[in-house]
């Protein structure tokens, strides 16, 4: 290991300088370059005075070295129950700008965590990232801790580390430090690596002991050093260096040239060119550069704007051609399209009707029939199937004993369901002070998986946003990503509300929208149920789907009147005209759900007349 032998007694010499004598210019030793980081102890025992002396110390030996990027190099450290860097090898590189930040450091003022500061100095400070340079360089690695007191944790180990990992470490006591700490942590030979100082004049006898040695000869001038571009300085030797693109030879004086691209590094998406030191990258013809100087994106000819394409324009490398969308076929000039009739030019498959649209086709049925899920056959009127989505209130006021009951309400309607993808589809959202889907409407195809499902649904508890639940149900529920047929397959989309209180939330926005968007909406309110909020959210005629309390004997004529309001056969020219398929669906749901809230009632199995 290459040693500093002369770095402290300098310093221990420019310390004298401290007392109001004349200062004398500062010498600039030739050393080669170094990497030095001082650990400075600042813990409650350094008196304020003391402290100062260290800050001086520090900076008289900074001016007498060359300091520079490519000659010494310069970092500090402070610590006391934990380690603050002061600014690191790669800060700064001029007197002026260390002496400021030597100036400027407040003491920690608290323990003596010495182990703790050659770990980060070993971890950290003398890391490439932090500016030491690397170690097949030969720079030496100096550490100088300045400390006054016992560690309060191990050294001998971490200090150990230290020297094994190439950092040769200078020990300074200061009047109360203890030997055997400074001796365990220094380099050997302890006789040129430990230093008490008790005094001044033993400062000064330090220094004039050491100082021609940190003065010592610069290698690279004073023989022939054979290097071919540059000769490196070190204490008592030199090494050679090449310029960027150059490798050193094995004779570890002469260079030769690096081929950049050689050893497949250079990141060049397409093609490397070797320049003398370094490389350059191109892209391929009919491909352009990033500013990375690395990557390449093909020119978007289309982008120029004047490819006169009727409808799409796409790039290829050193041109670009036309497209025309799904059912149009490009025409001789390659530029326009014409619209394809896809219903007379492929197999369809339609079982009544194909209808031609712009650039596709669609299948129809004759009245009374409705289109099924692939879009293509027609088929009479299922028995009642309906997408059907039940939001149920979860907030505290239902109590989980209730909460049983409304889940046994909801098997209770699956129960007199054809459930099947193709036959009614069935969702069930609960809420609370939030909104939760338990299970989307294509989330299972069986009856009993549903009742399955809701059996295990959680009792949420908390507030009540009706609103918020009837916004979930609008934008999600009954979307086709959660499994609601298309509104062309005329299959109905009901709502189901059930709630026991007054809402938190304003109600009348989502509730106004699901109804205009064609959901056929039922509110069914018990307990504390606000009878305002139930006709608000129930479809027209309001009277027929909406129920308050646990007596739902009011509901038993509400099939017959349903029947007559939507279905265009018995309608009187007055109300929305919808299809027989439709009407069948939903007379039947209706009649469906009037049952079970019957025989719910009948059996008492709701909420008694105390929670009203």
């Amino acid at each position: 290991m290459m040693k500093l032998l002369p770095i402290i007694p300098l310093l221990l010499l420019l310390l004298t300088m401290v007392e109001a004598r004349p200062k004398p210019a500062a010498l600039k030793c030739r050393t080669g370059p170094l990497d030095i980081v001082f650990v400075i102890d600042s813990s409650r025992s350094v008196r304020p005075f003391e402290f100062e002396t260290m800050r001086r110390f520090m900076m008289d030996i900074i001016s007498s070295l060359d300091l520079g990027p490519n000659a010494t190099r310069v970092g500090v450290i402070q610590y006391s129950s934990q380690v603050q860097n002061i600014f690191s090898l790669k800060t700064f590189f001029t007197r002026a700008d260390m002496e400021k930040a030597i100036n400027s450091i407040v003491p920690l003022a608290q323990g003596t965590m010495t182990g703790l500061a050659i770990q980060y100095a070993m971890n950290v400070a003398f890391t490439t990232q932090e500016g030491a340079r690397p170690l097949h360089k030969k720079i030496p690695r100096i550490a100088i801790i300045v400390t006054d007191g016992r560690p309060q944790d191990r050294v001998t180990e971490v200090a150990t580390q230290a020297r094994n990992a190439g950092i040769e470490i200078y020990a300074v006591g200061i009047q109360r430090a203890d030997m055997n700490s400074l001796r365990a942590m220094a380099s050997p030979p302890l006789e040129e690596h430990v230093f008490l100082v008790e005094s001044f004049e033993l400062i000064q006898q330090f220094g004039k002991q050491f100082q021609d040695k940190l003065c010592g000869v610069d290698m690279c001038t004073g023989q022939e050093h054979g290097c071919q571009h540059s000769c490196i300085s070190t204490p008592g030797s030199f090494y050679c260096e090449c310029n960027p693109g150059y490798r050193l030879n094995v004779d570890g004086k002469t260079c030769s040239f690096i081929d950049a691209c050689a050893d497949g590094r250079h990141g060049c998406q397409h093609q490397c060119v070797s320049v003398r030191g370094s490389y350059t990258c191109h892209c391929r013809a009919g491909y352009y550069l990033h500013q990375n100087k690395k990557s390449c994106s093909m020119i978007d000819y289309c982008s120029f704007g004047n490819h006169s394409c009727q409808h799409e324009c796409v790039s290829i490398p050193n041109g670009h051609y036309c497209r025309c969308r799904s059912g149009f076929t490009l025409q001789p000039d390659s530029r326009s399209c014409r619209a394809t009739d896809l219903c007379n030019g492929l197999d369809h498959g339609c079982e009544f009707k194909c209808v031609s649209t712009e650039g596709s086709y669609r299948c129809v049925c004759p009245e009374g029939q409705q289109l099924q899920a692939d879009g293509k056959a027609c088929s009479k009127c299922g028995a009642g199937h309906v997408d059907l989505v039940m939001v149920i209130d979860g907030s505290k006021s239902v109590r989980p004993q209730n909460f049983e009951l409304v889940k046994q309400f909801v098997n209770r309607i699956v129960d007199l369901l054809e459930v099947s993808p193709h036959g009614t589809r069935v969702g069930l959202v609960q809420y609370s002070s939030r909104v939760r889907t338990e299970f989307p409407l294509n989330k299972y195809h069986s009856a009993d998986e549903i009742k399955k499902a809701v059996m295990e649904v959680e009792y949420m508890e908390k507030g009540t946003m009706t609103g918020l639940a009837l916004k979930h149900m609008v934008e999600h529920s009954f979307s086709e990503l959660e499994g609601a047929r298309p509104a062309s397959h005329n299959i109905p989309r009901i709502g189901l509300v059930f709630t026991d209180g007054r809402s938190q939330d304003d109600i009348s926005e989502w509730a106004r929208r699901a109804k205009e968007s064609g959901i056929v909406m039922f509110a069914v309110g018990v307990g504390k149920a606000v009878e305002e909020e139930l006709r608000a959210i129930a479809s027209e005629p309001v009277e027929q789907h909406f129920s308050y309390s646990a007596d739902f004997t009011t509901m038993t004529h509400l099939v017959e009147n349903f029947k007559l309001n939507i279905c265009p056969e018995e309608g009187k020219g007055e109300t929305e005209i919808r299809s027989p398929c439709e009407c069948e669906a939903l007379v039947q749901f209706q009649t469906n759900t009037v049952a079970i809230l019957q025989s719910l009632t009948e059996k008492n199995i709701l909420w008694d007349d105390s929670q009203t």
